[in-house]
């Protein structure tokens, strides 16, 4: 999938446009990578197309733990939506994900995010 499918399948998921789903699927893997480990963070990049890797490491840090109401509140304020935007949002960016990477690599992410976050995830039939 690359960047621009990317963007669509988050806007269509979340009832936004094609721009507010680019600027909230980069706040989002920002705010994610805040929760992830370095390695992850890597492992993650390695299989999106490149400005979708910019975002991760631009977010990638010291690991912070907090879940997923606080992600949502941080993606929020980066891009203005509403909280329901932001929410439907957040879900579609990682719903689109697990579409756009190997399962193996999926597994690894939510693992370290938690079952908190792996709830959010679209359940595909």
């Amino acid at each position: 999938m690359d960047v621009k499918e990317f963007f669509q399948a988050v806007a269509d998921r979340a009832g936004l446009s094609r721009q507010e789903a680019a600027d909230l699927t980069r706040a989002t893997l920002e705010t994610l990578a805040l929760r992830l480990s370095g390695g992850e963070v890597r492992d993650l990049a390695l299989e999106l197309p490149e400005p979708l890797r910019v975002s991760l490491q631009q977010g990638r840090g010291e690991m912070v733990i907090f879940g997923p109401d606080e992600s949502i509140r941080r993606v929020r304020r980066r891009t203005g939506l509403s909280g329901p935007e932001a929410d439907r949002g957040v879900r579609a960016v990682l719903s689109t994900l697990q579409e756009a990477i190997s399962r193996k690599e999926f597994g690894h992410a939510m693992s370290q995010l938690g079952k908190e976050y792996a709830e959010l995830v679209e359940t595909t039939p």
